[in-house]
């Protein structure tokens, strides 16, 4: 029994396992999941690419990592590979859920995960009828919005959203009609608009990682990822802002399981990347003082992003993360780093209780960011999940020929 990985490019986190695979003895096949054919007949089926057949090494396999850039893609394929018999990390179950930040965000309320205050309205701010004429939704929907969270600043997100695109700041109600006129039904927002209540979150948000290997108990790692921003209310690591690693409360640590769990809940082998917020309720301010730590760390900083933007082939792979791990580390490393990791502890360790949930990820980024900053190698932990899987299929196959 084998593991594979499925991808459509290697990007650094598929680099990233390879050698983390390699480092650990493990042999991973390779299964592309774009320009390939999945044929179905009776009871047999064919996999091909156009110039190879991918049928044996599928067989021998076990588990699949998915690693699907697509979110749409990436659930195809697990389903697929699920109907094939095989084991899916994440399986589909949990992709369809982290596919839409509502089915995700109902998950969390079911369970009582504490989430930023949501309001969804099932309509598309422009609608076309069947006589040809195009009705405008665009007041109805913000006297709904407004209806529920009142005249606050609104944060409008695509459904099926990622890295921060096209999420939106209304901070008054003709700002907010102007966002909605701009809506249209799309493959990352198919149907309707999601607005939530814009949580005053100081100037940071946390990514936590919760994972579960077969035959163990679900558990979040001591340390996450806090994801800065001054400019933007938007702290998403993909647009370039500062990263720290710092230590979890118990509680909070706590709270992550139990909102993991409420999708992942079932499932025997997952790893689940969990993004939350602090509601300290009202604006923060900034200080002076923080702003100077900030601008001390840019250069640094910017030693890393220098290193993320040369060019990355399988070939200099091992070198170049060298080079982002030294820069990392003297980042690190400084002073302003340690003044400003302090502060976000000591601000989450007294905030504990008001920590809020508002989406999970199925397939991370993590190689540049996470396993630096708290961290934590996601490619050995998807390792592992996949290795506690074939041990168990190994160990029925023993008892099958034994009975």
């Amino acid at each position: 029994m084998s593991i594979a990985i499925l991808y459509e490019h290697a990007g650094t986190d598929e680099m990233g396992i390879h050698l983390t695979a390699q480092k650990l003895g493990i042999n991973l096949t390779f299964i592309p999941s774009r320009k390939i054919s999945f044929l179905f007949r009776n009871h047999d089926y064919q996999i091909k690419s156009i110039e190879r057949d991918y049928l044996e090494n599928v067989k021998d396999v076990s588990v699949v990592l998915n690693r699907a850039q697509s979110r749409n893609r990436r659930l195809f394929m697990g389903t697929i590979f699920e109907a094939l018999g095989k084991h899916v990390i994440n399986p589909s179950q949990i992709e369809y859920i982290c596919f839409s930040k509502l089915r995700m965000l109902l998950r969390f309320w079911k369970e009582k995960v504490r989430i930023p205050t949501t309001v969804y309205v099932p309509c598309d701010p422009k609608e076309n009828t069947k006589d040809g004429r195009r009705i405008s939704n665009e007041n109805d929907i913000a006297s709904l919005i407004q209806q529920q969270l009142g005249n606050k600043p609104v944060v409008l997100k695509p459904d099926a959203g990622s890295h921060g695109k096209n999420i939106k700041l209304a901070e008054e109600p003709q700002q907010l009609l102007k966002i909605l006129s701009e809506i249209e039904p799309s493959v990352i927002n198919p149907i309707g608009v999601l607005a939530q209540e814009l949580v005053h979150k100081w100037f940071f948000d946390l990514r936590i990682i919760v994972a579960k290997e077969s035959g163990k108990a679900s558990h979040c790692y001591p340390k996450a990822m806090a994801r800065t921003g001054l400019k933007d209310f938007r702290t998403n690591a993909y647009l370039g802002n500062m990263v720290f690693g710092i230590n979890l409360p118990q509680k909070v640590r706590e709270d992550a399981v139990k909102c993991a769990e409420s999708i992942a809940k079932d499932c025997e082998a997952w790893v689940l990347a969990l993004d939350a917020m602090i509601d300290f309720g009202e604006e923060m301010v900034i200080d002076k003082q923080m702003i100077s730590e900030f601008e001390k760390l840019t250069p640094l900083f910017n030693e890393i992003q220098k290193v993320k933007s040369q060019r990355i082939t399988k070939e200099n792979f091992a070198s170049w993360n060298e080079r982002l791990e030294k820069a990392f580390h003297n980042y690190e490393n400084s002073e302003a780093y340690c003044n400003i990791k302090e502060a976000i502890e000591k601000s989450v360790k007294n905030m504990e209780n008001h920590v809020m949930f508002h989406e999970a990820n199925a397939c991370p980024d993590f190689w540049e960011q996470t396993r630096l900053a708290a961290g934590i190698d996601l490619a050995k932990q998807l390792l592992t999940c996949a290795e506690s899987l074939v041990d168990k299929q190994t160990c029925l196959l023993r008892e099958n020929k034994r009975g």
